[in-house]
């Protein structure tokens, strides 16, 4: 990997699921089933057709809270409190990640589909917290969820964040077309790549990946 390309950033920008923490973890199987749970509340269907819309929203709105809100008017702030109120004993906190990202220089923040609150309880569970200097949730870029280019504008600009002097590093593909397409160093993390044009690294090991920034900074 050259390090050249990562010698101008002074933004790091991370997702917060399966980004953050590993799959493994298995945090939205929890999620999946308040998620499916309030649906069928909200829009009064059976569970079949709440994991449907469920999936169809995510597909075609970004996250199935979108499209609750475009389609059905539903309010956002009850449905993440409630979605969100999971298990959290699962993660285990992670001392080579924290200090991997604590040697980046600049500025460091999260920037989740989920809510802020939810993402300062997995940074705790993972030993993350007072780690990053902004946690941005979908509240935070108005309810537009990632991949929509209005969130990344809002909350970038929210943040200070300069995307010509900036990194993303995201698990999901679909998330990291528009910071490519601003200028950002894109950071596919996932066990397997996922090869198209805006990624330009993947790596299935976090730390190590920054470890690897920081040795190149450090000859």
């Amino acid at each position: 990997m050259p390090a050249s390309e990562f010698s101008h950033v002074c933004h790091w920008v991370f997702d917060l699921d399966h980004t953050l923490y590993p799959p493994s973890a298995r945090l939205f199987d929890q999620i999946e089933v308040r998620m499916t749970a309030y649906v069928m509340r909200a829009l009064g269907v059976d569970a079949a057709e709440a994991d449907r819309l469920r999936d169809q929203y995510w597909r075609s709105h970004g996250t199935t809270l979108a499209g609750l809100m475009q389609v059905h008017g539903v309010d956002p702030a009850p449905y993440l409190h409630e979605v969100h109120d999971i298990d959290f004993s699962a993660l285990t906190p992670d001392p080579e990640l924290r200090a991997a990202i604590a040697d980046l220089p600049g500025q460091k923040i999260v920037f989740t589909n989920g809510s802020a609150p939810y993402a300062q309880k997995v940074l705790a569970a993972r030993g993350l917290d007072g780690l990053f200097d902004g946690i941005f949730g979908v509240e935070h870029a108005e309810y537009h969820p990632k991949p929509a280019a209005r969130a990344f504008t809002t909350v970038f600009g929210r943040a200070g964040v300069d995307p010509a002097r900036a990194a993303m590093f995201e698990d999901d593909p679909r998330n990291l077309a528009v910071p490519h397409q601003l200028g950002m160093r894109t950071i596919h993390v996932a066990e397997h790549p996922a090869p198209a044009p805006h990624i330009q690294h993947h790596t299935a090991d976090l730390p190590r990946f920054l470890r690897s920034l920081r040795a190149a900074r450090h000859h």
